[in-house]
């Protein structure tokens, strides 16, 4: 996660949200569980954990302190939309994306059914 990201399509990752769990094919050969694995098990690394599922909220506000405007990837060593991802949480996600009007998201989803039945509810 940072602010500058070596990803072609964006300039930044946000991860509130880190780990998945497989839920299709498309899953076989993700890019983002290969990365997090290398450093299970490495003392105070981000992904000591692997690619287990873990809420970061200490990191919502981010994107806040990012003054210049960024095309910001959100979870990309995630899905915000996975099931155990609470729905005040992604409400607060979608809170701050709202105030940090300076920046353009990208969110992605393998969960799409999640997203349509919460979009009335968020901002």
């Amino acid at each position: 996660m940072g602010n500058i990201s070596s990803i072609e399509w964006t300039e930044a990752t946000w991860n509130p949200v880190t780990g998945c769990n497989k839920i299709s094919p498309g899953y076989a050969h993700c890019y983002a569980e290969r990365f997090a694995e290398r450093f299970r098990g490495v003392s105070g690394h981000p992904y000591e954990q692997g690619f287990d599922f873990k809420l970061w909220p200490q990191r919502l506000s981010l994107p806040l302190q990012w003054i210049q405007p960024r095309l910001i990837f959100v979870n990309s060593m995630s899905d915000l939309f996975h099931e155990e991802v609470p729905i005040p949480f992604i409400k607060e996600v979608f809170e701050i994306m709202e105030s940090a009007k300076q920046h353009v998201f990208q969110l992605l989803t393998k969960r799409p059914s999640r997203l349509v039945s919460l979009v009335d509810s968020l901002p």
